[in-house]
């Protein structure tokens, strides 16, 4: 069944993982081709305007949309992995989740001085991953241009959490 708005083909599952609780689940928006490329499209679109020279992208999520995005412009892209992942040498950033501690990582050539650095990912919710992430691309003397989500949990106030950069998502809902 063809759909209008990319928000038609995300799947809202109820009490998952806990109950109160709306998962958005986007694998099905990944399981349909105009679902996927509309997602892509959408969050591409959001780049408009905007002079970068690379796109890095979260694990793992952020792979899947990302990559196509620096395809379909012609841009590298760079991965920003858990620790322990990547294989040349690294520089890593820890962050706070809501029970521990988290550490993902970027190659230290990944990014020059002066790189104009788009971040891409699936979910903006807390806003710790990605704040982690541009923590990264700054110590290597980058800057981060902007950060696009597909989807954004707006009462888990991830934007206030980034309040210092240019900050969009392609479909936004109220609650957690």
């Amino acid at each position: 069944m063809k759909r209008d708005r990319v928000e038609d083909y995300i799947r809202s599952i109820p009490d998952f993982p806990q109950e109160g609780i709306i998962f958005r689940d986007i694998t099905s928006v990944l399981e349909d081709p105009d679902g996927l490329k509309m997602a892509i499209d959408a969050m591409q679109q959001k780049l408009e305007g905007v002079t970068f020279n690379k796109i890095a992208g979260l694990e793992s999520r952020g792979f899947v949309f990302g990559m196509p995005i620096a395809y379909n412009l012609h841009k590298p892209f760079e991965l920003v992995r858990k620790a322990g992942k990547l294989p040349c040498e690294t520089i890593s950033q820890s962050y706070d989740l809501e029970y521990g501690q988290a550490t993902i990582e970027i190659h230290k050539h990944a990014i020059e001085p002066g790189d104009k650095v788009v971040l891409v990912d699936d979910l903006i919710a807390t806003g710790g991953t990605v704040e982690a992430a541009a923590k990264l691309i700054e110590q290597l003397g980058g800057e981060v241009v902007k950060m696009v989500f597909l989807l954004e949990l707006k009462g888990l106030n991830g934007r206030a959490r980034l309040s210092k950069y240019d900050v969009e998502s392609v479909v936004s809902y109220e609650g957690k």
